[in-house]
């Protein structure tokens, strides 16, 4: 039994070594990062440095509007060709609201090369309806509307799908 003991001349390569992987992996890092487009958040239709500083007002606007009115999303679905946007605006005793201003912005999530901006819809009973839009790419949407009936104004955003027609969320 032949036991040959280290002389200890392994560990400060070792340890070189490890450093050396560590600052490579942090430059890769910052690297691929770089190469990575960023884009800002518009949830709210407004920067996300913005959303953040109103965040207290965007809710207490949401709650004093939703203690007078009520929206519904009524569009049977999303397609590439023939997109027709619909909501329903009315007070909580079912009364339709001819006077709202609904603004909407339909945009790919992460991506605002494919946005596009709904604005002045027709409107009967309460029923706003946008003319048809070609959405360029199938897949998902996120469907971002401001919706403002006199001082009292709210966000109502939708999540769709152009591969599903029943496939979306508030």
């Amino acid at each position: 039994m032949n036991k040959q003991k280290s002389n200890g001349k392994i560990w400060p390569y070792a340890i070189a070594i490890a450093i050396a992987l560590v600052f490579v992996a942090a430059v890769a890092t910052v690297i691929i990062a770089h190469k990575l487009p960023v884009e800002d958040s518009d949830t709210y239709m407004m920067g996300y440095h913005e959303a953040d500083a109103k965040a207290n007002d965007i809710i207490k606007a949401r709650i004093a509007f939703d203690k007078k009115f009520q929206i519904e999303y009524l569009t049977e679905g999303l397609s590439l060709d023939n997109t027709v946007l619909k909501y329903r605006v009315s007070t909580l005793a079912g009364e339709p609201v001819d006077d709202a201003q609904i603004k909407v912005i339909i945009t790919r999530p992460n991506k605002h090369k494919y946005d596009k901006e709904l604005s002045n819809p027709s409107e009967s009973q309460g029923i706003y309806t946008f003319s048809a839009t070609h959405l360029d790419v199938a897949g998902r949407w996120n469907i971002m509307a401001k919706i403002k009936v006199g001082d009292l104004q709210r966000f109502f955003n939708v999540k769709a799908d152009t591969r599903t027609k029943d496939a979306y969320q508030y």
